[in-house]
């Protein structure tokens, strides 16, 4: 029931967000000041969230939606996501690097996009396979124990690419290749947040949007993604600052990560996944289970992930220097059933 009008997606019954959004019209010039689109984006935003009621009320779906003649939600999102490029602040580091130009904040990257690989994934959770997966090169964490330390850290450089290009490869994922979604990861996906949204301008497949995310994104991000996500995919690592800044180079993590959890899940469908890692029951997993139980309960689904092991960096790290054990992956699931938590992917 969590993932309800995500499977219906999957079905052609629902449309996707950004279908819905490339449905309303904008009623400003494209070329106005920052303030007046964001103004404008968000009275667009409200209009967006009461047609999908509508439209799911009546059981209509992509084929009932309007055609736009103008500018659309979708083409506003995607103007605004490019000025941030000119001072980049789509993640909560808030480096300022004018992308445009060349400059590189943490997350090493231009303005350009660059894809490791992009293929039909069979192993995600099981309501979201076949998934046709972006990984993208780069990422805003530093994380020590990173499994994909070869794309996050640009050893691979990656295939540069459009929102343009990746349009018709979803599209033969979706059609011929029967993906049920569109998962976007990396790495992480929100460096490349202009990339995406210019992707969804050029896609006309009724396909679920996944943002599969550290959710360390800034807060213009997550205006930008509403509307636009059918379903996040949200890592939930840390139960305080003190480990996300140790083991992944990040400052307030349990605050920022709180917040975007609590928006993500005003916005769309959620699965939250918790990585159980060595010697952390108590600092990581305990609090991060207690919060969402006190704060989201079994609305969202809950995947207590047990694959943990040592790569990258992490055999520097004594506490996290090994897998992680059957028992500690029982504990925290009997910790999360204590806390009443039933909704588990498991």
């Amino acid at each position: 029931g969590a993932l309800g009008r995500y499977a219906a997606v999957c079905r052609d019954e629902r449309a996707a967000r950004f279908l819905v959004a490339k449905s309303i019209p904008v009623k400003v010039s494209l070329d106005g000041r920052d303030k007046e689109l964001w103004t404008e984006h968000d009275a667009r935003l409200g209009e967006l969230r009461a047609a999908v009621a509508e439209l799911d009320a009546a059981g209509k779906g992509p084929r009932d939606l309007p055609g736009t003649p103008g500018p659309s939600l979708m083409d506003l999102k995607y103007e605004l996501a490019n000025r941030i490029l000119r001072s980049c602040r789509f993640c909560e580091r808030r480096c300022g690097a004018d992308r445009t130009k060349g400059k590189r904040g943490f997350c090493n990257l231009d303005r350009g996009t660059y894809l490791s690989t992009e293929f039909v994934h069979m192993g995600e959770e099981g309501c979201f396979v076949p998934s046709h997966t972006f990984f993208f090169v780069g990422c805003t964490f530093y994380c020590v124990f990173c499994q994909n330390w070869t794309i996050s850290r640009h050893v691979e450089k990656g295939m540069p690419v459009t929102g343009k290009d990746m349009a018709p490869l979803t599209k033969k994922g979706r059609l011929l290749e029967k993906s049920r979604n569109i998962n976007l990861v990396g790495g992480e996906p929100t460096p490349n947040l202009h990339t995406i949204l210019d992707m969804l301008v050029h896609l006309d497949t009724n396909v679920p949007v996944l943002w599969n995310s550290n959710m360390y994104m800034g807060p213009e991000t997550m205006r930008l993604l509403d509307g636009c996500v059918d379903v996040y995919l949200a890592d939930f690592k840390y139960g305080n600052d003190a480990c996300g800044w140790r083991l992944s180079k990040v400052r307030e993590y349990w605050e920022v990560t709180r917040r975007n959890h609590l928006l993500a899940k005003g916005q769309a469908e959620v699965l939250i996944r918790h990585l159980v890692m060595p010697n952390h029951l108590e600092c990581c997993t305990r609090p991060i289970l207690e919060w969402i139980a006190e704060n989201i309960g079994n609305d969202v689904r809950l995947n207590i992930m047990a694959q943990y092991r040592p790569e990258f960096e992490a055999h520097d790290f004594p506490d996290i220097s090994r897998r992680v054990s059957a028992g500690e992956v029982q504990r925290a699931f009997e910790i999360a059933r204590a806390l009443g938590l039933t909704n588990l992917d498991v």
